[in-house]
């Protein structure tokens, strides 16, 4: 039976993800079989596992720190948010209802079998098990049904580390303020904690560090200095896509869409050193100089139409393809190229029918059928490998489907305009294969450097382990496993 370890954070964004990444690279090395851990994840980012499932982006990267396939037992319950109040409840890898906040609150607690189920099976499969938490356990409101972080710690007898982000400010009172909020036997679960993203010399928080130690009685287990190789790691937000502008460069641009999904498709893209990879947010026009607009996937394609139409986008794709740019439309990007989305059971909001953008002749009608899959396909023009998966609701049809963007098991995916400007796929994570990809730049005039994307996201893990074991006690934190 393994021993498990609990990552908990002072706030969302404080490097949980990461640094239970650094760890399982680690406790790899050190020949543990390791497996990852998170009883509820709230994300459109996510990844289709071995089992034929979906689960958290994050922890399929956690998976890939670890050498094991990502499995659906790795986040037994995902929130897909597609409106502001309401998401899909994925429990298992499968969809088994769409519910408002108020409502998943009283389902919670039915859920905590499902949780403790996947984490019995992935302690018989393991000689430790790292455990991620999901925003702050300083949340006593929802503290009742909580099934994330001190209501599954408790339940199933996992020591907690605390993690404080000092980049964002006020790490001292984040930890000694959760000390004091949250009650006694919560308390009582901590073991220790750790400073996170520190920049400059990290002797100048010694007093904090000590400071902190003496008001929660908590063990410090190091401060970890910002890891600058970060961005070569799939992003866990969309945000995270615009910090790696490289101006100068060649440019694609990106649509932030109000529910944009798995939107790790472009991690590839922005570390190509030939592409300034543009993310056009809300309320801004798509640049005029930009090679590529990639419209990516989303949970809600009706609703993110909409959105794009009141941002204008609609009419700059428009001119940005009369000028004669390229547009590539993914999953539910691909979608919204045609000429019509249909919804008439109403599975992804209100039943009806939503005018496309007119510039791939196809049609989409959303069916309740959901296709979660990993696939090999080849692209049509090239025949390059692509390495890819489909998670998508909705079927695609129309003349331009004559003109695939891809073979998949020898028959037509993805469709291509007439003047071959225009492509819709619902091939996720596409440009993870490089051959491929080397291609489909330089057919924009864009320079390679046929670089391994693989081989560089495992260089950023070992750098990341390296890095964790420089700074922080990591013996120290495997043997608090019970």
């Amino acid at each position: 039976m393994a021993r498990a370890l609990m990552i908990q954070g002072a706030g969302s964004d404080v490097g949980k993800s990461l640094i239970v990444a650094g760890l399982a690279r680690a406790a790899k090395r050190r020949g543990y079989r390791v497996l990852p851990f998170k009883p509820q994840n709230m994300s459109n980012n996510a990844a289709v596992t071995v089992d034929g499932g979906e689960i958290g982006r994050a922890q399929a990267l956690q998976a890939l720190a670890a050498g094991v396939e990502p499995h659906t037992d790795m986040n037994p319950v995902l929130l897909k948010p597609e409106t502001d109040v309401g998401a899909q409840i994925i429990v298992h890898g499968k969809r088994i209802a769409t519910a408002r906040a108020r409502e998943y609150a009283s389902l919670k607690p039915s859920l905590m079998g499902a949780v403790l189920e996947s984490f019995a099976r992935l302690k018989d499969r393991a000689d430790f098990v790292l455990v991620e938490g999901a925003g702050s356990p300083a949340e006593v409101n929802l503290r009742k049904s909580d099934i994330a972080n001190m209501g599954f710690a408790r339940r199933a007898d996992v020591p907690v580390v605390l993690i404080g982000d000092i980049d964002r400010g006020g790490v001292i009172a984040q930890l000694v303020g959760i000390k004091t909020v949250i009650n006694a036997d919560d308390a009582a679960m901590v073991q220790g904690f750790l400073i996170n993203k520190f920049r400059g010399d990290p002797t100048l928080f010694d007093d904090g560090y000590r400071l902190i130690e003496a008001r929660t009685s908590w063990r410090g287990f190091g401060v970890l200095p910002y890891f600058t190789r970060a961005g070569e790691l799939p992003a866990e937000d969309a945000l995270g896509l615009g910090e790696a502008r490289k101006p100068g460069q060649c440019k694609i641009a990106f649509l932030a869409l109000s529910r944009i999904a798995n939107f790790d498709d472009l991690d590839p893209l922005k570390l190509e050193s030939g592409v300034d990879l543009v993310m056009v947010r809300p309320g801004e026009a798509i640049p005029g100089d930009v090679r590529l607009v990639i419209i990516p996937g989303s949970k809600s394609t009706r609703g993110d139409l909409a959105f794009l139409r009141a941002q204008g986008w609609d009419i700059d794709l428009l001119a940005h393809h009369r000028r004669g740019g390229h547009v590539l439309g993914v999953c539910g990007g691909y979608q919204m190229l045609g000429r019509s989305v249909a919804d008439p059971e109403g599975i992804e909001g209100p039943a009806g029918e939503t005018p496309g953008l007119g510039l791939l002749n196809v049609t989409t009608v959303m069916t309740e059928q959901k296709t979660l899959t990993r696939v090999t396909a080849q692209h049509a023009e090239t025949r390059h490998p692509i390495d890819a998966y489909e998670i998508h609701i909705g079927q695609t049809d129309g003349p331009d489907r004559a003109r695939p963007f891809a073979l998949l098991h020898g028959a037509p995916e993805g469709a291509v305009s007439i003047d071959g400007r225009v492509c819709g796929s619902y091939l996720h994570g596409l440009f993870t294969s490089d051959s491929f990809r080397s291609s489909f730049l330089r057919q924009l005039d864009i320079p390679v450097a046929n670089q391994r994307y693989h081989g560089r996201v495992e260089s950023a893990l070992d750098a990341l382990a390296d890095h964790i074991e420089a700074h922080l006690d990591v013996e120290g934190l495997l043997a608090l496993a019970r």
